[in-house]
């Protein structure tokens, strides 16, 4: 679930943002949902403290009842979320350096009165790179039981021996799914690497790698042996992030 939390004291700019949202979301097949506000009032806190799943916020930086670089401020270092996009939305261009200049991991300034609308589309698009890169997930169905599980964690793909199944191993359990590992490669991205016949790796997992004793010491602790030796340089490219 993508959350789009949209602040703006103008109703008719806040219906146009939500319909830009809706016209961009068209092409993904992700479920969303806009919340919007008109001020950053206790309400307003409160409420996004509520929501749950990955934030893109649109932030008015100048409201009748506050500021939206305060409201970023909170965001990041009351809240301790650095993972929410944050896009600032302002008709006062001289409020830009002072945002930008903030520290806080803002997505874009977007001035209202120069081409906002293509602007914002650029911006989203950032965010969903992002969304991509830690929530993208594979979805299936398996003996009448429907499977949704991010990639992220997601440790390695193990081909089953002597079936036409494999087992996704996760953070937090094992998955059956049905398919030979290639096929299964093809749902998922570049972030798993077969490194043998057998398995599929997420790099993502691993804390280091030996070039010499071919083995990798994945972020659980774990050693991971099975990595065949003519992978090995590229194992270690991969880990290194040259791969």
């Amino acid at each position: 679930m993508i959350n789009f939390i949209i602040c703006e004291d103008k109703p008719e700019l806040l219906k146009e943002y939500k319909n830009q949202i809706d016209k961009f979301m068209m092409k993904y097949d992700i479920e969303y949902k806009c919340h919007t506000f008109d001020c950053y009032d206790n309400k307003w806190k409160i409420e996004i403290n509520k929501i749950k799943g990955f934030k893109i916020y649109l932030l008015d930086i100048k409201t009748e009842t506050g500021s939206g670089i305060d409201a970023a401020r909170l965001i990041r270092e009351e809240d301790d979320d650095w993972v929410s996009m944050i896009i600032m939305i302002s008709g006062f261009q001289e409020y830009k350096y002072e945002a930008l200049g903030k520290r806080l991991m803002l997505v874009d300034f977007i001035n209202k009165l120069d081409h906002s609308e293509q602007k914002l589309k650029e911006a989203l698009l950032i965010c969903m790179k992002n969304y991509d890169n830690k929530y993208k997930s594979i979805k299936y169905t398996y003996k009448s039981i429907a499977y949704n599980i991010e990639f992220r964690n997601i440790i390695k793909v193990e081909k089953e021996i002597d079936s036409k199944r494999c087992n996704i191993v996760a953070v937090d359990g094992i998955y059956p799914i049905q398919g030979s590992l290639n096929d299964i490669l093809t749902k998922l991205d570049k972030r798993f690497f077969k490194c043998s016949r057998g398995v599929a790796l997420n790099i993502e997992q691993v804390q280091s790698y030996n070039f010499t004793k071919n083995v990798a010491i994945l972020k659980s602790g774990e050693e991971f042996r099975d990595i065949s030796r003519s992978k090995r340089r590229e194992m270690f490219n991969r880990v290194r992030g040259v791969g």
